[in-house]
């Protein structure tokens, strides 16, 4: 047989075990250079956002990089162990170790011609869509068009040109490495056959579980007043990262084989065949693949969180600038004001005004702030607040001796955690003030920019406020427009920017502050949108490969189990029940734990946790269980080979 037949024919044979690693190659290629190609589209440095789109993407391409050379080089190593035993009969029959390398090298230039040939035409392809997607998630007034890029090409060409030479390298190791004998040892020594479990297996499952739950509790306390310096929120952050990623690798390495032991004690040790094919082969399998499902479960958990983070941030963006902006336009001069006043009476637009004079003094907020602070950066017995009449909020009528703070955003609120009923003091060069804090409200009522960044304004009676105020000669002035026709807000719109321009600090229009955060946001849930199918696509893959090999391991199970009476449906409702805990249990641990660390700091990507995080899960889970199903459908074909 010749070295060109014997390449087709084992091209020919393994296509059944190839064609989802040569879909994952080909997709890979595609995204890689789709991004390449909106990279050096000369249309996306036009986008006037707070960050450039080329190099947004670049940075975007260099982690796609990273993940797919990882996934490639990884499943590369599992189909050259899977073929261990075919190396070492090339060897028997006479073939040196260069040219079983030349084989294998030839077969992978050929899955990755056909690779990146097809790939490349389908990123030029979908490179539309891609800019379609982009310009609806930024709401830009652009038409997406079809670019071709030499410069991508190539781009695509050297970066995967390095990753096949880095697999090939990795490949020649080990066949050098290998002797004989081990060849043919190497595949069933991939796998973990011991059948006890041992006490100390049982105490790392329980340590794996309470390592996981620490992880949970301190995530739920890490803003709850118990850290209160920066460098204590930073330490706890490292310590439940890794109680709960080493906590994830011992529940894959005893914690399942436990749970699966108590179960078969309570039946005795007697089991029926849907869970002799399930439970008892995922006790030791699991074991043995612990490390790796410990990097996929801590992959979806990554993925699904920054997909929750970006979606949490792009959902919120009307409500945030809500909060950054309360009225349509602000303009920080009653004088200046006056230009937009007769522009809008010109256009018969009618509108309401809110004209207030800022002024800030001392604080002592050391009894009523309960949470983190650091002194370097924040002292809460010695700080300012912008103080306002109770006359300028719509019923709002305080007594003298109360206030009352408006401004209190989500991220402050868990962050400060502001008690209610305490005293705090206001003051002057020349007056001293103590009032009760009757209550926090997230209603704003300046802009960001007007209140130190977001920090709470203190409204206090109309007499109070005077007593403060009285001889201050410094303040701010805010004038805050609203337009009563929302329909004529655009219009409004361009005749501010007609009269301000690129004004700086202080300026500020409603519809500007949206747009400008969909340039951003919908940059951002572009790249985490895209990297995250990416992992979603590479982990599946593997999940699906191993089970690929545990099939064929098995095979000779099913055979006897068929011989004895047992049909194809019993061994394959077995089989599903299998496939449910071996996607499932990565699936729902990743859930979890992105779950834990998007719950104790969302807030300060957006306003509403629920909707967001729920959508992405769903996505995420349907797409994830289409590698499931695909699974069983292999085991399916496997099952009835068996006889």
């Amino acid at each position: 047989m010749t070295i060109r037949k014997l390449i087709f024919t084992n091209l020919k044979k393994s296509a059944k075990n190839y064609y989802l690693y040569l879909f994952a190659l080909t997709f890979c290629v595609a995204l890689y250079f789709s991004f390449v190609t909106l990279q050096y589209d000369p249309a996306m440095n036009e986008v006037e956002g707070s960050i450039k789109g080329a190099a947004a993407i670049r940075a975007a391409s260099v982690m796609l990089i990273i993940i797919v050379g990882v996934f490639l080089i990884y499943a590369n190593n599992l189909f050259i162990k899977r073929r261990s035993r075919e190396i070492g009969l090339l060897q028997l029959v006479g073939f040196t170790k260069g040219k079983i390398f030349q084989v294998i090298s030839i077969e992978n230039i050929i899955m990755y011609t056909i690779a990146l040939i097809t790939g490349i035409f389908i990123g030029f392809i979908s490179s539309r869509l891609m800019m379609m997607i982009l310009i609806r998630l930024m709401d830009l007034n652009e038409v997406a068009e079809l670019n071709y890029s030499n410069q991508a090409v190539i781009q695509t060409l050297l970066v995967f040109m390095v990753i096949y030479i880095v697999i090939m390298v990795v490949s020649a190791l080990f066949i050098h490495r290998q002797r004989l004998i081990n060849l043919f040892q190497l595949q069933s020594s991939t796998e973990l056959k011991s059948k006890k479990i041992s006490k100390w297996q049982l105490l790392i499952g329980i340590v794996g579980i309470v390592a996981i739950l620490f992880g949970y509790y301190m995530s739920s306390k890490l803003f709850d007043g118990d850290f209160v310096t920066i460098n204590s929120l930073f330490a706890v952050m490292l310590l439940i990262l890794a109680s709960v990623i080493i906590g994830t690798y011992l529940f894959y390495k005893g914690s399942v084989s436990f749970i699966f032991y108590l179960i078969r004690k309570k039946n005795n040790g007697y089991l029926t065949i849907n869970k002799v094919l399930s439970l008892s082969s995922i006790m030791f399998r699991m074991r043995s693949n612990s490390l790796l499902l410990t990097v996929i479960t801590t992959i979806s958990a990554l993925a699904i969180g920054f997909l929750s983070l970006a979606y949490i941030s792009y959902y919120s963006i009307e409500k945030q600038a809500e909060n950054t902006n309360p009225n349509h336009f602000s303009i920080p001069s009653f004088e200046e004001a006056e230009d937009f006043y007769i522009a809008l009476e010109d256009n018969d637009i009618n509108y309401k005004t809110i004209e207030m004079e800022l002024y800030e003094v001392g604080a002592d907020l050391s009894n009523v702030i309960n949470g983190p602070t650091d002194d370097n950066f924040f002292k809460p017995d010695d700080t300012t607040m912008i103080v306002i009449s109770d006359e300028y909020i719509t019923d709002v009528d305080l007594n003298r001796e109360e206030s009352i703070f408006m401004n209190v955003q989500g991220v402050l609120d868990e962050f400060m955690q502001m008690d209610a009923e305490e005293e705090f003091t206001l003051f002057t060069e020349t007056e001293n003030i103590t009032l009760d804090y009757i209550e926090g409200k997230e209603e704003s009522i300046v802009p960001f920019s007007y209140s130190n960044g977001g920090f709470p304004l203190a409204v206090v009676d109309s007499s109070v406020y005077k007593q403060l105020t009285t001889g201050l000669e410094s303040y701010e002035e805010y004038a805050g427009i609203d337009i009563e026709n929302e329909r004529e807000l655009e219009e409004a719109n361009d005749l501010y920017n007609s009269i301000y321009g690129e004004s700086g600090l202080g300026y500020g229009s409603y519809l500007q502050s949206i747009q400008s955060q969909k340039y951003t946001m919908g940059m951002i849930m572009f790249i985490v949108g895209f990297l995250g199918l990416t992992f979603l696509i590479t982990s599946g893959c593997i999940l699906y490969i191993k089970q690929m090999d545990e099939s064929e391991d098995e095979k000779r199970n099913y055979t006897i189990l068929r011989k004895i009476g047992f049909t194809q449906f019993d061994l394959q409702r077995g089989i599903r029940i299998k496939q449910l805990f071996n996607f499932g249990i990565p699936l729902i641990l990743g859930i979890s734990h992105s779950y834990f660390a998007v719950r104790s700091g969302w807030f300060f990507f957006g306003t509403e946790l629920w909707t967001p995080m729920i959508v992405v899960i769903l996505i995420y889970t349907l797409l994830y269980s289409l590698f499931g199903i695909l699974s069983i459908s292999y085991y399916k074909k496997v099952i009835k080979a068996s006889l």
